[in-house]
């Protein structure tokens, strides 16, 4: 059984071991393919039977041309990269990894939302810089700083990460308030007040985005939205990139409508030299690494591995289409 990995760099930079896919076939690992050249990525799959992809897409033309393909594994939970309603056409199923980061997504967004109220990484900057020892006072801050406790975190997606993001949330004292079309009984006995989705706009003093990119929520910060929202309100975001407007986001940050964004993740990745946003106030961008906790993407490499187990034995699991 021939299997290759089309793009490993990101999930295994070199602290993990590609020894259990190791023991299922014969193993390629590419650390990057080219995301736009088709020739390549062709070429790169071959004969392979089982093809694993982090981002590289695989379209109808390339299963076209790589007809030995039996298996597309992703090494995330997302998928769109994929032409999945072709490969189930062709009886190719593609799994995912639908749970692995629960944790570290949830903690790295609390973690944007307090580098906004401290800008901790400024500050000890300004240190080494000389500022601290040079200065009139004892102290100083660059920033207003901001207490957390008693205002409200609105969550847009109240799933796994957001029960827990609303878990570290309530712990700093917030009320949360969360929009989801499946309200749960986690969420309720953590104490999460569920709202409709103007509501969630109104009340929120941080807007965190936490759920899944669907046409309903694409570009759902806009102009109009932000309009119902607080003065002052600030937005996190380390979902999807395409569920905000940029431009109209860029506007409200330079209004000061929006006191501040932190954001993981842009519409187009990696972040292009004209995004307007890079020229934004107050707007703080890192480079989609909500995710990369090396325990994260052990569970990643993990479920990956017996995701294939799963589909030599006859059994597949984790199937988005079919």
């Amino acid at each position: 059984m021939k299997i290759v990995v089309l793009d490993g760099y990101t999930e295994n930079p070199g602290d993990l071991s590609w020894e259990g896919l190791e023991a299922l076939g014969e193993l390629t690992v590419y650390d990057r393919t080219s995301l736009t050249d088709e020739a390549e990525i062709v070429r790169r799959i071959g004969a392979a039977e089982i093809v694993i992809s982090n981002k590289t897409p695989i379209s109808r033309a390339v299963m076209d041309k790589c007809p030995g393909v039996k298996l597309i594994a992703m090494l995330a939970t997302g998928y769109n990269v994929i032409d999945y309603d072709y490969a189930r056409e062709k009886n190719i199923p593609v799994v995912n990894v639908p749970v692995y980061g629960t944790r570290s997504v949830s903690q790295f967004a609390i973690a944007l939302l307090l580098e906004v109220c401290h800008h901790i990484g400024h500050h000890s900057d300004t240190v080494y810089q000389g500022k601290w020892q040079n200065h009139i006072d004892w102290c100083y801050w660059d920033y207003p700083l901001i207490e957390l406790a008693g205002k409200t975190y609105g969550l847009l997606g109240c799933g796994n990460i957001g029960i827990h993001t609303a878990e570290i949330a309530k712990a700093l004292g917030m009320r949360v308030i969360a929009y989801d079309a499946r309200e749960t009984e986690a969420g309720r006995a953590l104490g999460v007040e569920y709202v409709s989705l103007d509501e969630l706009f109104a009340q929120s003093d941080v807007l965190g985005l936490q759920m899944p990119l669907f046409p309903f929520n694409t570009g759902i910060i806009n102009k109009e939205n932000i309009a119902k929202m607080k003065d002052g309100v600030i937005i996190i975001n380390n979902s999807r990139g395409q569920m905000v407007v940029e431009q109209d986001l860029a506007d409200a940050l330079n209004s000061g409508k929006v006191a501040a964004a932190a954001l993981d993740v842009v519409s187009t990745e990696p972040i292009m030299a004209d995004n307007p946003l890079l020229k934004a106030k107050n707007c703080i961008i890192t480079p989609h690494m909500s995710w990369g906790a090396k325990e994260s993407r052990q569970r990643i490499m993990d479920t990956t591995v017996e995701n294939v187990k799963s589909f030599l034995a006859g059994k597949p699991v984790n199937v988005v289409n079919m």
